[in-house]
C-alpha cells in the first residue's frame, strides 16, 4: 500500500499534474467572477508550462543530477569489485519485436553500459535487476537476462534479481546474492544514480558508480530547436523532479 501511495504521490506532483491544477482552478475562478485572479493563474499555468518545456530550463534542473558521479570509462585500478549491477527499468515482453526493441529507453543503455563493463572482467558475474509492478508481466530482469544472453554473455555469469520493485530493494537483493560490503559496479541511468547511491550505501555495499543514459546537456546549446519549448524538454523536467522527490523521500523514509 506504501508503494502504492508514494507512486501516486510522486505522480501527481508531476508538472503537468499540478500546471492542469492550475489551469482548471484558473479557468473555474474566471467563471465564478473571480476573472484577474483567474486569469493570473491560467498565465502562471502557461509559463511555467513553457519553462519546463525549455531547454535551458530542464538542463539546468537535471544537469546537476546526472553530473554527480563521473562515468566508469576502464575498469578501475581496485580489483577487488565481486560483480557489475544494472537496475531495472521497462521492458515489454508482448511486443513483437527483437529482444532489445522489447527494452525501454532507459532499460537500453543501462543494459549496453552493464555488458560492457562486464566485459573487462568477464569472470565476474553480471548482475540484473527489476520485477514487474504488475504481477501479470514477467520481471524486468528476466528482459535484461534474456538480452545479456543474445548479447553474448554466458547464462552462467548472469544472476536475475527478479523481486525487487524499487530501488531500496534492488540493493537488499544485490547485498543477500553477494554479501555484506560487496564492492559493485552499479549502473543506472545518470540522473537515477545520486538516489541509488544512497541506497545501496544504506544497505552495507560498497558501490562504485557507473552512470550512463545521460539527458542533459546532449546539444550544443545553439539553435532554434534548442531554444523552443518541446515535450522531450518537459520530460527532463518531469525526471529531475521525480529524482528531486525521490531524494526528498528517502531522507523522510530514515
Amino acid at each position: 500500500m506504501y508503494e502504492s501511495l508514494k507512486t501516486l504521490a510522486a505522480g501527481l506532483m508531476m508538472p503537468m499534474p499540478v500546471l492542469g491544477v492550475l489551469l482548471v482552478l484558473g479557468l473555474g475562478l474566471s467563471v465564478v467572477g473571480w476573472r484577474r485572479l483567474g486569469q493570473a493563474l491560467i498565465g502562471m499555468a502557461i509559463v511555467l508550462l513553457g519553462l519546463a518545456s525549455w531547454a535551458p530550463v530542464a538542463d539546468r534542473l537535471l544537469g546537476p543530477l546526472e553530473a554527480r558521479y563521473p562515468a566508469v570509462i576502464e575498469w578501475p585500478d581496485d580489483e577487488s569489485h565481486q560483480g557489475v549491477v544494472v537496475l531495472g527499468a521497462g521492458w515489454e515482453p508482448e511486443r513483437p519485436w527483437s529482444i532489445t526493441a522489447q527494452l525501454n529507453d532507459a532499460s537500453v543503455p543501462r543494459l549496453m553500459e552493464g555488458v560492457r563493463l562486464w566485459r573487462l572482467r568477464p569472470e565476474l558475474p553480471l548482475l540484473v535487476s527489476g520485477a514487474s509492478r504488475d504481477a501479470t508481466r514477467p520481471p524486468v530482469a528476466l528482459g535484461y537476462a534474456q538480452a545479456a544472453e543474445s548479447l553474448g554473455v554466458p547464462a552462467e555469469r548472469i544472476v536475475a534479481l527478479d523481486t525487487p520493485t524499487d530501488t531500496g530493494q534492488e540493493a537488499t537483493a544485490v547485498r543477500e546474492a553477494l554479501g555484506e560490503g560487496a564492492r559493485v559496479l552499479l549502473v543506472t541511468s545518470a540522473s537515477h544514480m545520486p538516489r541509488a547511491m544512497r541506497h545501496f550505501e544504506a544497505a552495507g555495499l560498497a558501490p562504485l558508480a557507473a552512470p550512463t543514459h545521460y539527458l542533459a546537456n546532449r546539444g550544443d546549446g545553439v539553435g532554434l530547436r534548442y531554444l523552443v519549448p518541446s515535450a522531450s524538454e518537459l520530460r527532463k523536467t518531469e525526471r529531475a523532479f521525480y529524482e528531486w522527490m525521490g531524494q526528498l523521500a528517502l531522507r523522510w523514509e530514515r
